[in-house]
């Protein structure tokens, strides 16, 4: 970590928490473009270095989309333990929709430079050019920064893995399953760094859904415009094969935070709550034990006062720890 030592990374996790804290959003970034470039360069070599399928074991907490609710990351971590205090999943989606995308990629991409075993990113479907030009990352680097830093922040998306077994029974990706995906070998093989194409393996891996309804096919086109929705024995099957107990994902907004699927087979995760504003979901994190037992840890839904509320009380207490480590 030749451009970037601890030092500088504990420097900039304690300025990006700071920031969590704060009732406005700034029109800076509280880096520098060239701290942000170093930690784009790093942050690619280092996913590289690791399998595009990830073996981990087990505990973790695997978190859903956070889509650039930055204070609902730091509620994650308030409620699940800040690094290395837990070991990490995050499943994808960090960026678009919400007001903090930069801060919210920029804070778990610094983690995971500094704890490279115990936080792990999964690549989602708005990990991209295409689909963050339009939800709205492209405007936030634009204006916030330039749109040189959404390029080399696009271009370490392209380097992340796809997904990840943990502790050999749990099956963890952004997306869901793939037609194409008959081997773990299929996962191994994609090479990196890689943009997503129209169709194929990596795009159902980030783009497909669970059917919400009994469907007699196994392979429905999706609603979405993109990708498949399949049916409770694709979900069947594949565990057989594969000698999995479960399917994680998430992807989808779910009222409670996390939605079991076909005698929980399958069980969407989304971290995100009161998501955009609009929802009133609450926001889950899956906390899996050594010995495989998992529960839901929940973040209730708060409105914006209550979230100004929780930013003042943040910054007293944080003002509070660090007068004490002084």
């Amino acid at each position: 970590m030749s451009a970037l030592n601890s030092i500088h990374l504990d420097d900039m996790i304690s300025r990006l928490l700071d920031m969590a804290y704060s009732t406005k959003v700034t029109k800076t970034v509280c880096l520098e473009n060239a701290e942000i470039t170093a930690i784009c360069g790093l942050a690619r070599e280092l996913f590289l270095s690791q399998p595009v399928l990830l073996e981990l074991a087990a505990p973790v907490k695997i978190v859903g989309d956070i889509h650039g609710q930055f204070t609902d990351l730091i509620r994650v971590f308030e409620m699940c333990g800040f690094p290395p205090e837990s070991n990490y999943l995050f499943l994808g989606n960090f960026v678009d929709r919400g007001k903090q995308s930069l801060e919210t990629i920029i804070l778990l991409l610094c983690y995971k430079l500094k704890y490279p075993e115990k936080v792990f990113l999964l690549r989602g479907n708005h990990e991209c050019a295409n689909v963050s030009r339009m939800g709205g990352f492209y405007e936030e680097c634009k204006w916030r920064c330039n749109v040189k830093m959404w390029k080399l922040l696009i271009d370490t998306f392209t380097c992340l893995p796809i997904a990840a077994i943990v502790a050999d029974k749990i099956f963890c990706v952004h997306g869901g399953l793939s037609p194409n995906l008959l081997h773990m070998d299929d996962i191994r093989s994609i090479a990196r760094p890689t943009d997503i194409p129209d169709h194929g393996l990596l795009t159902d891996l980030l783009w497909s859904d669970p059917a919400d309804v009994d469907i007699e096919e196994d392979w429905v086109p999706n609603e979405r415009g993109v990708s498949f929705c399949f049916g409770k024995k694709v979900i069947k099957n594949f565990l057989e094969r594969h000698g999995f107990d479960m399917v994680c994902r998430s992807h989808m907004v779910v009222k409670n935070g996390y939605e079991f699927y076909q005698n929980r087979t399958l069980v969407t995760v989304f971290s995100a709550p009161n998501y955009c504003g609009e929802f009133d979901n609450w926001g889950a994190v899956m906390s899996v034990s050594k010995e495989l037992v998992y529960i839901f840890d929940l973040m209730k839904p708060l409105d914006w006062a209550a979230l100004k509320k929780y930013k003042k009380e943040g910054q007293i207490q944080r003002g509070q720890i660090q007068r004490d480590d002084f």
